[in-house]
């Protein structure tokens, strides 16, 4: 079919529909916050949407096309996979990554209800809008307008919805599931666009992060004897400088980060302090530092496991050689038999990911974006997205994009803007128009 065809069939956002499916999604939203485990999310809630707009056009109801699978691997907790069929077996495209679950907002932090909608102006504000059950709403409105007027497409057309991306305390219950289920395998024959980043231009490399904590122990005492004591407050600074420093040499800004746009080089660096409380006369005799690192995707996280845990060990044997703060600062009690020490420890790590440039799902995706957009700047940032890296690994070709707004993700009071969601919808429209050519 003629890409000019395609276009005129699926022409713009239906506005009107697309508002009143956001309006129902989140009302939802309260009840798809994940934080495990005060709060599970309960994703069937917004599949149960979803189907009522798209089992009209489908072959489950005989009324249209699509062919929607509704995969579960936890009560409650869906995923839906809809497909439009094309003519031609080997050409496929997909749209994934349009999570249904959301992260966490208190009511009493927001200056509007974050579980309801609401509207100002070009502004549809409220929990999920951004991120992501505004993409959400947008896929089915493609999907749906796909099984209404029935364009004869050579491309298959798949959207895939998942649950369980905002949190991995919980697994097996999302896109790490269907892929062990071959449930995707197919989509490997063609471009996989990733729904869910932001400001309207192809996100072509994400950040790996690795939490880190490292736990500092001293000796207690008076601190007007500070001569008998092991201060782990200034310990854990000495220390974390050398760590600091170290790291910056062993992993200093990459070349392909100037390729890629990258806003930053890979940083180590502490975010939280604590100690187990005690008064302002006392050195406490322990305290715990943590922070993470952000690694551009051209590093391997498990290098860097093993070279922070390579550090704390080698400040360990030479702690007496570390700086000290002060005449009587020290960090070894030679008559009481006493050092000071560290102990490195990691929670959960994940890989960043590195688009393929030279796919044509990078290239059409551009050439999309600068034709409904007017420019395009792909750009990346050590934020994190989880299991990209892993489709990628997979043999996806995996691009990423998105229509919300950067400056709202995970925020208080956030919105998107109809305008946005309008120019994502003609972008879908140009991929899939393009494809075709």
């Amino acid at each position: 079919m003629a890409s000019l065809d395609v276009k005129q069939l699926l022409g713009s956002l239906d506005k009107d529909s697309f508002v009143s499916l956001l309006t129902k999604l989140i009302g939802e939203s309260k009840f798809v916050q994940n934080n495990p485990p005060e709060l599970i999310p309960e994703e069937d809630k917004v599949v149960k949407h979803l189907l009522d707009v798209l089992l009209p056009y489908s072959t489950t109801t005989g009324g249209g096309p699509l062919i929607v699978n509704h995969a579960t691997y936890f009560p409650g907790r869906g995923n839906l996979i809809v497909e439009y069929p094309g003519t031609e077996p080997d050409k496929i495209l997909s749209f994934v990554g349009m999570h249904m679950d959301v992260v966490t907002a208190n009511p009493n932090d927001w200056d509007f209800d974050p579980f309801s909608l609401s509207i100002d102006g070009d502004k549809l504000r409220g929990r999920g809008t951004t991120d992501c059950l505004g993409h959400v709403a947008l896929v089915t409105e493609l999907m749906r307008k796909l099984g209404e007027t029935k364009p004869k497409l050579k491309s298959t057309v798949v959207a895939v919805f998942i649950a369980n991306e905002e949190n991995s305390a919980i697994t097996a219950v999302g896109v790490d599931a269907l892929v062990k289920d071959r449930l995707l395998d197919k989509l490997k024959n063609g471009p996989l666009f990733w729904i869910d980043t932001a400001d309207k231009q192809p996100c072509i490399g994400t950040g790996g992060m690795i939490p880190w904590k490292l736990l500092v122990k001293g000796k207690l005492f008076h601190s007007g004897l500070p001569h008998k004591a092991i201060n782990p407050l200034e310990l854990g600074m000495e220390a974390l400088k050398v760590i600091q420093l170290r790291f910056y040499k062993d992993f200093p800004p990459h070349p392909k980060e100037q390729v890629y746009s990258f806003a930053t080089p890979s940083t180590m660096k502490p975010t939280q302090w604590s100690y187990p409380g005690g008064g302002v006369n006392q050195i406490p005799a322990e305290c715990t530092i943590s922070g993470d690192v952000r690694l551009t995707p051209f590093y391997d996280v498990k290098d860097v496991m093993q070279k922070l845990q390579q550090y704390v060990n080698d400040i360990n044997e030479n702690i007496e050689k570390l700086d000290t703060r002060g005449p009587v600062s020290k960090y070894v009690l030679p008559d009481e038999n006493i050092r000071g020490s560290l102990t490195i420890t990691f929670d959960e790590a994940m890989s960043g990911v590195a688009c393929n440039l030279d796919s044509r799902g990078f290239h059409v995706l551009c050439e999309a974006t600068k034709e409904v957009i007017g420019n395009v700047k792909p750009y990346s940032i050590t934020g994190g997205l989880p299991l990209i890296r892993e489709l990628k690994d997979e043999g996806f070709d995996v691009q990423t994009t998105g229509y919300g707004l950067m400056a709202t993700y995970h925020a208080k009071n956030e919105y998107c803007l109809l305008s946005d969601m309008c120019q994502g919808y003609d972008v879908f429209v140009s991929v899939i128009s393009r494809l075709e050519d």
